[in-house]
C-alpha cells in the first residue's frame, strides 16, 4: 500500500509540474504578442496596450535563450557549484540537447509561423505526442495502453479547435510550412525523449543551464553576433520583458517540465502541455479583447478530456524511478 501511495503522489507531482509548465509557456506567447505588436486602434482596449516597437520574433526567441544562459549558469555556479559540474564525454550529449532539444524546437518553430501562420505552426508542433507515443512504446518498452493513443488524438483535435484550424482561414499550408512544422514537432519531440533519458543521469537545473548556454552559442551564430540582442533589451521595458521571458517561460518551464519527466510518462507529459494553446487562449480573451468562439471552447474541454484520460492507465511501477535521482 505504502508503494502503491509513492507511485500516486509521484503521478500528482508530475502532472501538476507538466501543468505548470504549460501555464509558463503560455504567458511567454502572451508576452511575445504584446512585444511584437504596433499600438493601433485595435489594441486601444487591450488591458496592456502595447508600447508601439515591434521586435523580430527570431531576435526574442535568441534574447531570451541568451538571457536566460547568462542568468543560470553563473548563479548556479556561484551558489551550487557541484551542479555545474559534468564529465568532459557528456558535453556532447548536453550540446545536443541544447542546440536541438532548445534552439531546435524555437528556430523551427519560428521558421514554421514564417511559412504559413500561428494557428498552423502551434497544431503541426503539437503532433509531437504521436512521435513520442510511437518511440517510446516501439523503441522505449513503454507498455501499450489504449489510453494512451486516445489521449493523443483527443488532445491534437482539441489544439486544433484551440487554435482555430478549423475557422476560414485558420490553416495555411505550404510545403516548406508542412516542413518546418512537422519538423518543429520532430524537435519537440526529441527534446522531450531526450529529458526523459537525461533525468536519470543529470539535475534539471545542470541540464538547463548547459542546455541553454550551448543553445545560446547556436543563436549568437544564427544572428551574426549579439547586437540585435543588445538592442531589444536597451530599453527599460525591453530588459524587464525579455528577462521575464528568459526567467518565467525559458528557465523555470523546462525545469519544470524536465523534473515532471521524473514522475510520468514523455507521452504523458507531452499530452498535459498541449494545455498550453489553451491557457494561452482564455487569457488572451482577457487581455487582448480576442474573441472566444463555441469550438474553442470545446477544444479547451477536448484537452482537459484527455489529460484525464492519460491519467486514467496504471502509474508506472517504481522500478521505472528507482535510478532517477532527486530534482532538487
Amino acid at each position: 500500500m505504502k508503494a502503491t501511495g509513492d507511485l500516486a503522489r509521484m503521478k500528482r507531482r508530475g502532472y501538476t509540474l507538466a501543468v505548470v509548465a504549460a501555464f509558463m509557456w503560455a504567458s511567454g506567447g502572451l508576452m511575445a504578442k504584446w512585444l511584437m505588436t504596433p499600438a493601433g486602434a485595435e489594441t486601444a482596449m487591450w488591458l496592456v496596450p502595447p508600447t508601439g516597437g515591434e521586435v523580430d520574433p527570431v531576435v526574442l526567441a535568441g534574447a531570451r535563450a541568451i538571457v536566460a544562459a547568462g542568468i543560470l549558469a553563473p548563479t548556479l555556479l556561484i551558489l551550487k557549484p557541484s551542479l555545474m559540474k559534468v564529465r568532459l564525454r557528456d558535453l556532447w550529449f548536453l550540446a545536443a540537447f541544447g542546440i536541438i532539444g532548445l534552439a531546435g524546437v524555437h528556430f523551427t518553430y519560428f521558421k514554421a509561423i514564417d511559412q504559413t501562420n500561428v494557428s498552423t505552426a502551434i497544431l503541426l508542433q503539437y503532433l509531437s505526442p504521436v512521435i513520442v507515443l510511437v518511440f517510446s512504446v516501439a523503441l522505449l518498452g513503454e507498455r501499450f495502453r489504449w489510453s494512451l493513443p486516445v489521449g493523443v488524438v483527443v488532445s491534437i483535435l482539441g489544439c486544433a479547435l484551440v487554435v482555430g484550424a478549423f475557422t476560414a482561414g485558420g490553416l495555411k499550408v505550404s510545403d516548406s510550412g508542412l516542413f518546418w512544422g512537422l519538423t518543429s514537432a520532430v524537435f519537440f519531440a526529441t527534446y522531450s525523449l531526450m529529458g526523459r533519458y537525461a533525468v536519470t543521469r543529470f539535475n534539471p537545473w545542470t541540464l538547463m543551464a548547459y542546455g541553454l548556454t550551448f543553445a545560446s552559442v547556436f543563436w549568437i551564430a544564427y544572428l551574426g553576433g549579439i547586437s540585435g540582442v543588445v538592442e531589444v533589451v536597451a530599453s527599460e521595458r525591453g530588459s524587464i520583458s525579455v528577462g521575464y521571458l528568459a526567467i518565467f517561460t525559458t528557465i523555470l518551464p523546462f525545469a519544470a517540465f524536465l523534473s515532471a519527466l521524473h514522475y510520468i510518462e514523455a507521452t504523458k507529459a507531452i499530452v498535459t502541455s498541449t494545455l498550453e494553446p489553451v491557457i494561452a487562449g482564455l487569457a488572451a480573451y482577457f487581455l487582448f479583447v480576442e474573441t472566444l468562439t463555441a469550438s474553442q471552447l470545446v477544444g479547451a474541454a477536448l484537452v482537459i478530456i484527455a489529460i484525464i484520460v492519460i491519467q486514467s492507465g496504471p502509474a508506472a511501477s517504481a522500478s521505472q524511478h528507482a535510478e532517477i535521482p532527486p530534482a532538487t
